[in-house]
């Protein structure tokens, strides 16, 4: 008896039916894909930006650690500015391998996205900001003639938006200054791609914050010093010290509840999946009750049919294991573009990775649902007597 033929063929007599439990099944997998592939791509994207940052120490003004966090990561957040002079202090620390200066400002822009408005963000750096980042390369020009030019480089998402190339002007209609961009960077990958550096003193200048930081990213000789580091600098006044593990835990830690919510619907629906394939094999041998008593009678044993149900349920489970994996491929980019649009911070890079062992361990794990759904039903049909079911199905 060819068990998986005659099984799709029964499969096949209420279409609607089996196709809807098929469905069923099918989201519920895609929804787990969805969510193992977030929780692997967002991982290695936050990761992945904190380690291009350069730095494993943040020192900023006190304030909220996850707004501070955002501020660098992202370019939002409040700004909160310190005095220069902690910088000259803790500068000459002999565990610091080298430090940077920074001093972030925005400004509204009323022609910025198609004249609709929106805000621009600049960052006053030194040459020490590109040696903490060695792997930033120039597209196009070059770094600031001086110190105290007024010129700008651009990152190479916010040179394409401006659509600028080096030798045009930027004009800050706020302070209605002018400025010259000498420099675009190639793409990083990280927030810097839509950021506008100036040099920090005409920073300081321009947005009238003389003397004023925003923050000041540290890497240490040795990393396992950090600790020791933070201590020694916790009881500075006005200022605070944040670990790049710190900022990432943070992170993690603000989407935990969303994805333990997350995770429940995907656990809800692979229950509801259950139930559906339970159901949707019990009503076939409901419908097929005379049709077993006959088979039995004419020489089919219980073995037979036990097979020939549980083979219906892991065919029905296969099926929506394939589908599921189909939709979760399909969708990726669209549950990315979701997530970036929901979350508070959503890292550059893939968020959704779906690999080739991540869609196999689904389609087994589909495999498995369907064994386990199965044995029930399986089991009612193989135990009914020929008789009475034939009886039953008249």
């Amino acid at each position: 008896m060819n068990t998986i033929s005659i099984a799709y063929k029964n499969l096949k007599r209420k279409k609607i039916r089996s196709t809807l439990t098929i469905g069923g099944v099918a989201i519920a997998v895609a929804v787990l894909v969805s969510l193992i592939g977030f929780d692997k791509g967002y991982q290695k994207s936050l990761t992945g930006n904190i380690d291009k940052m350069g730095y494993q120490l943040l020192v900023t003004a006190k304030g909220c650690p996850y707004e501070a966090a955002t501020m660098m990561l992202k370019g939002g957040g409040g700004l909160r500015y310190m005095e220069q002079d902690i910088y000259d202090k803790i500068q000459s620390d002999p565990r610091i391998d080298k430090i940077t200066a920074q001093l972030v400002s925005t400004s509204y822009d009323p022609d910025r996205q198609d004249g609709q408005g929106g805000f621009v963000m600049y960052m006053g750096i030194t040459k020490s900001y590109i040696e903490l980042k060695p792997w930033s390369k120039f597209k196009s020009g070059k770094w600031f003639s001086s110190e105290t030019s007024e010129e700008v480089i651009m990152g190479y998402e916010a040179a394409e938006v401006e659509q600028r190339l080096v030798g045009d002007k930027i004009f800050i209609s706020k302070l209605n200054k002018v400025l010259t961009v000498v420099g675009i960077f190639e793409r990083s990958g990280t927030q810097d791609d839509g950021i506008i550096f100036l040099p920090l003193k005409t920073t300081q200048k321009i947005f009238s914050l003389p003397d004023k930081l925003t923050g000041l990213g540290i890497k240490l000789k040795d990393i396992h010093q950090i600790g020791q580091f933070e201590e020694d600098l916790y009881d500075e006044p006005g200022i605070q010290i944040i670990s790049m593990a710190q900022v990432r835990g943070t992170i993690l830690n603000l989407i935990s509840s969303a994805k333990v919510m997350a995770n429940s619907v995907a656990v809800i629906a692979i229950f509801i999946a259950i139930i559906g394939v339970i159901n949707t094999i019990l009503m076939s041998i409901f419908e097929r009750t005379r049709e077993i008593g006959v088979m039995k009678a004419i020489g089919a044993s219980a073995t037979d049919i036990f097979k020939l149900i549980w083979t219906e349920t892991i065919l029905v489970c296969a099926l929506g294991g394939v589908l599921g994996c189909i939709f979760a491929l399909l969708a990726s980019d669209f549950v990315e573009y979701i997530i970036k649009k929901i979350l508070p911070y959503a890292p550059t890079g893939q968020l959704v990775i779906i690999n080739k062992n991540l869609l196999l361990t689904a389609l087994i794990g589909a495999i498995i649902l369907g064994v386990i759904s199965g044995i029930y039903p399986a089991w009612r049909a193989s135990s009914m007597r020929p008789v009475e079911a034939i009886r039953t199905g008249e």
